[in-house]
């Protein structure tokens, strides 16, 4: 596999596992009555965090985890309690209500102090770990070892991959009014709900995978690997 190729393959699995599409509900959600300026700046606020991140990830690859002595096992396990616990406020409370503004009079012509407090209140757990879980963590670390393979032109396209997957995201949460306009509280609290039992199975999901890999042989590769590609 060439460089080209590495980075179209990383941004591909990125833009599935940042799902800004899924997201659009709770972010519609969580800027409820913000003007086309404001949604903008609280997306650049949060995709340029996440690029950041995952930029962060590229460079230090396992060599984090390997200084604190975690293995990528355990944070599979880590990252799926923290999941199933949002998920299940997602499936069966008033999830939408945490992210609510409480300035719900806010100036519509302050635009950086608004994108501001959004971000300091959509940080956790919206951005993380719903936009950048284990998965997305681990998919960006599996890449930086195939494409340190290849020298700098690896790490280049890496690095170009990230940047498309949020900047695609960023563009979408921008465009959210018009969901909000559309689906109206009772629509995004459904849809919601729904991508909390999805988000509650992921998180088990990523258990199994961290269970299978500390315990070999424990776990039936049918349940952490359901669907092989081979398949």
């Amino acid at each position: 596999m060439n460089a080209s190729e590495l980075g179209v393959n990383l941004f591909v699995t990125l833009f599935a596992l940042l799902d800004p599409i899924g997201n659009l509900p709770i972010f519609a959600a969580a800027t409820v009555g913000a003007t086309l300026r404001q949604r903008a700046s609280v997306s650049f606020f949060i995709c340029g965090f996440a690029f950041l991140f995952l930029l962060f990830f590229v460079f230090t690859g396992l060599g984090l985890l390997q200084f604190f002595g975690i293995s990528l096992a355990a944070f599979r396990i880590a990252g799926g309690i923290l999941l199933l616990f949002l998920g299940l406020d997602m499936a069966r409370g008033d999830f939408l209500s945490m992210f609510a503004d409480p300035d719900a009079n806010h100036d519509k012509n302050d635009v950086r102090g608004y994108a501001r407090r959004r971000f300091q209140r959509l940080v956790v757990p919206f951005a993380i770990p719903l936009m950048i879980g284990p998965g997305a963590i681990s998919a960006v670390i599996i890449n930086a070892g195939e494409a340190a393979k290849l020298g700098p032109i690896g790490t280049t396209w890496s690095v170009v991959a990230i940047g498309a997957a949020c900047l695609v995201s960023m563009i979408c949460f921008a465009m959210t009014g018009w969901l909000s306009r559309i689906l109206g509280e009772v629509g995004m609290a459904i849809i919601v709900r729904v991508l909390g039992l999805i988000l509650c199975a992921l998180a088990i999901q990523f258990m199994l995978m961290g269970l299978g890999e500390a315990l070999p042989g424990m776990i039936s590769t049918g349940v952490t690997v359901p669907y092989p590609s081979g398949s």
